[in-house]
């Protein structure tokens, strides 16, 4: 029975796994759906358009509001159908999806 229940505990690690790479849950568990080749465009973008990264006086992170004092960037087409309807700001090395109405950062692109 012991082994059973390793077998299913090491099965179900594996199967979260291997979703992990494409699906993230963002701020009170909505799903965003990010496949690979969109963050590396996402990624291309602001390295080619050498974004300039926001400073603020407190760490932009998931589930924190943005201030208001930040401009938030329409996110292009081309980054894909998931994220269109947030904004982004580029912060430490990542771009932070942001929800525009309630400016919200709802997930970390890395």
């Amino acid at each position: 029975m012991k082994k059973l229940l390793i077998i299913v505990a090491a099965a179900s690690l594996l199967a979260t796994a291997a979703t992990a790479q494409t699906v993230t849950t963002g701020v009170g568990g909505a799903a965003i759906h990010i496949e690979p080749e969109y963050r590396t465009k996402i990624k291309t973008y602001v390295t080619e358009k050498k974004i300039r990264p926001v400073t603020t006086q407190e760490r932009i992170v998931v589930g924190a509001k943005v201030p208001a004092s930040v401009k938030l960037e329409a996110v292009p087409a081309d980054w894909g159908p998931t994220v269109g309807k947030y904004r982004y700001v580029y912060s430490n090395d990542r771009v932070m999806l942001v929800d525009p109405g309630t400016r919200t950062v709802v997930h970390e692109i890395d």
